[in-house]
């Protein structure tokens, strides 16, 4: 088994689906808030879903919503689960592809499943300073260079 929970983050909230490998959902998708009581909830799911799938701990894919997502990255980081940030334009392909053209918060937590398992998307690296400090620098000197030109 192969078992990943979509979550489409949005303010306050994110809609949660499971699935245990491809083309096997885990129950129906449902709405958990970012609080302390929310996030206790997802950390019961997170658990169950890996009892299930004998014990794999699950991936959990995300899409990218800028600060939105700060509180359910801190929350997966804190548990030490592997997580999955997808470009907007990626997951965005990818729903264009589907025949249905819905747009809920439940079917986009289903499609970020689906797409889990069709494209080769690797886990999150967390970048470290040394890499956020050398980009902050070329940024600046590209603005002198514009600048003074």
């Amino acid at each position: 088994m192969n078992p990943v929970i979509g979550l489409d983050v949005s303010k306050g909230e994110s809609q949660v689906q499971a699935f245990l490998d491809k083309g096997q959902p885990f129950r129906k998708s449902f709405s958990v808030k970012h609080t302390v009581d929310g996030f206790e909830g997802l950390l019961v799911f997170l658990k169950e879903v890996e009892k299930v799938a004998a014990g794999k701990q699950p991936s959990v894919i995300l899409e990218s919503t800028g600060h939105y997502q700060s509180p359910v990255i801190q929350f997966l980081e804190e548990h030490q689960y592997i997580y999955i940030i997808v470009n907007p334009l990626i997951s965005y392909r990818a729903r264009s592809a589907s025949l249905r053209k819905v747009k809920t918060d439940a079917v986009d937590a289903y499609l970020l499943c689906e797409l889990f398992y069709k494209e080769e998307i690797e886990p999150y690296k967390k970048r470290g300073i040394q890499l956020l400090n050398l980009r902050n620098l070329t940024r600046q000197q590209e603005t002198i260079s514009s600048i003074s030109s």
